[in-house]
């Protein structure tokens, strides 16, 4: 049996139609975007000329500047840590020596150095870099880059508490 030739221009037909059927529609036309704005620039003929082969440098922030006389010689008690027992007992003395008093444990002297506006805390002879994250004269906020994890401890000023000495009693 022979096909016609209606037979084959029948079956293109069927098959272009299916084809163009299966084709992913155009997308919807798109609305004419709104004019944009003129461009704005300052007018800066007035103004002298400056280089342009290297970036401007924003101003360098600057931390505020803190003063060991702001902490030291002062009795500061442990608010809150996530490793330090509250009402632990903070003084840096003004020869540099470390008083460390635990609720619960004997005191423990180290020592302690601010230098180049940094704070080491050297506790059972490990330094650690110590950040001043908050100082005012209510509250002397920490943070210990001790091994593992830092240790944040938030201290506020007791003035009541005696100033402990630099070396512990025989």
């Amino acid at each position: 049996m022979r096909p016609s030739a209606r037979s084959s221009i029948l079956l293109a037909a069927l098959t272009g139609g299916m084809l163009v059927a299966c084709q992913p529609s155009s997308p919807p036309a798109q609305e004419p975007a709104a004019p944009a704005a003129p461009q704005v620039t300052a007018d800066t003929s007035q103004q002298p000329a400056r280089s342009t082969d290297q970036p401007a440098t924003d101003a360098p922030t600057v931390a505020p500047a803190i003063s060991p006389a702001a902490f030291a010689d002062k009795v500061w008690k442990v608010k809150s840590s996530g490793s330090v027992e509250p009402d632990t007992v903070y003084a840096f003395l003004g020869d540099g020596t470390l008083v460390i008093d635990s609720p619960n444990a004997t005191p423990m002297h180290g020592k302690w150095s601010f230098e180049s506006g940094k704070l080491t805390m050297v506790e059972e002879g490990i330094a650690y870099p110590t950040d001043i994250l908050k100082l005012d004269a209510n509250e002397l906020h920490l943070r210990s880059h001790n091994p593992g994890q830092p240790v944040d401890i938030v201290l506020t000023a007791a003035p009541g508490e005696a100033l402990p000495s630099a070396a512990p009693e025989k």
